[in-house]
């Protein structure tokens, strides 16, 4: 019961906040998130523009007359690319690097990655020497069942040779209708073959955990999952028997603002646990609500130059309510909130509409948190494949269990 009332604050929250806290753009889709209307070219750059000057931050638009942008374009785009062009160059106006407009692709990419899901065989690709080679392959899918190992280098797909191609086209022609066949020509070493391999619905984990000995470990790679609370409360409940628990958020550039609320109301349960300030300095607070369900134990959560946004809101909380420790270095430093709109023609845009502060009244935005403890990662860490602020925080965590 504790559990399922939990899962339904995550479900209302996420309904209220269509809100996304990002760092660096990342990559199936639900109905409502995506617009199907197709409209003309100049139809498309007239309605971004109509909710860029409705919603964002700053109705000064930067100080400038935001009018210019849709006479000088009036009855001049012809073609999408016409309208991408001329949408990008009124938001580089702003001088916002968060806002952005995305294409089809570039927002089904998007929701790829918060609906947790995509269509595909489970490999993670990159370009190596100009070689679109296999970095890694997820456990328990139809690339691991077909034997495919990291190193592997794909020549071709369905027969089409795909040297000279970038890495998007390449996931493009990888990804396709669940239970359909692909066949990838590979080079192992020396050796030449061809796999074929059905497509299945590959679920994207962004939750990880581990225990030692007294000590849990729970690791958030991302928070623009919708399956993130969930697989947050499964860690949970793997490392329940512990008696501390260190929170890693290194690395993690954020993600959905209600996920953040979600983790950290876990910790705090009641309160503010942010601040949104949104356009003309209307403010508002989210409160904790009552889950029947509290993390009691020591905390230490390991940040770094790249935990931002919704990692700083969950980082930021727990530093002002004293119940965690931070340990690593100084965090990246966005302090902005950017909302998803869904545009015609399948096309979408992360606009900025707010800011946000800790829930002691901090604006981090280009500042960061100071971390209680810091603790670099150097270059020997690298070298010697070692974690000096890990092995930093399971000591201090053995010191504040014990105390």
């Amino acid at each position: 019961m504790k559990k399922l009332r939990i899962i339904i604050f995550a479900g209302l929250i996420l309904a209220v906040f269509n809100l996304v806290l990002m760092n660096t753009t990342d990559i199936g889709e639900m109905p409502d998130m995506v617009n199907h209307e197709h409209v003309s070219a100049q139809k498309l750059f007239d309605n971004t523009w109509d909710e860029i000057k409705d919603n964002y931050y700053d109705s000064s638009m930067n100080s400038q007359d935001w009018r210019r942008w849709k006479e000088r374009y009036r009855r001049r785009i012809k073609t999408d690319e016409d309208a991408e062009v001329a949408i990008e160059t009124a938001l580089a106006s702003l001088n916002d690097p968060y806002s952005k407009f995305m294409s089809k692709e570039e927002y089904s990419e998007q929701n790829n990655s918060i609906y947790s899901k995509i269509t595909g065989i489970g490999v993670n690709i990159a370009s190596v020497s100009g070689k679109i080679t296999i970095i890694n392959v997820v456990e328990s899918t139809p690339a691991q069942s077909a034997n495919l190992l990291p190193q592997d280098i794909i020549l071709a797909v369905n027969g089409k040779d795909v040297n000279g191609l970038s890495i998007t086209e390449v996931v493009n022609m990888v990804r396709g209708p669940e239970n359909s066949f692909i066949e990838l020509t590979i080079l192992r070493n020396k050796d030449k073959f061809v796999k074929k391999i059905i497509r299945k619905e590959i679920k994207i984990k962004t939750v990880k955990s581990s225990v030692d000995k007294n000590i849990g470990y729970i690791k958030i790679t991302s928070f623009i999952g919708s399956t993130t609370p969930n697989e947050f409360l499964e860690a949970l409940e793997k490392t329940k028997n512990t008696e501390g628990l260190i929170l890693d958020l290194r690395g993690n550039t954020g993600g959905l603002l209600p996920n953040a609320i979600f983790i950290a109301n876990l910790f705090i349960p009641k309160g503010n646990i942010v601040s949104i300030v949104g356009r003309n300095g209307f403010k508002y607070n989210i409160e904790a609500q009552d889950t029947e369900f509290s993390i009691e134990k020591p905390v230490i959560v390991l940040v770094d130059g790249a935990s931002a946004s919704a990692s700083e809101i969950l980082s930021g909380a727990l530093q002002d309510y004293n119940r965690a420790v931070l340990l690593g270095t100084r965090t990246y430093g966005k302090g902005m909130v950017q909302k998803i709109i869904p545009l015609p023609n399948e096309t979408g845009l992360n606009l900025t509409v707010a800011k946000y502060l800790t829930p002691n009244g901090h604006d981090i935005n280009k500042k960061g948190i100071l971390p209680d403890v810091q603790v670099e990662f150097s270059l020997n860490d690298v070298k010697t494949q070692s974690d000096a602020q890990l092995n930093k925080a399971k000591s201090l965590l053995a010191e504040m269990c014990t105390n």
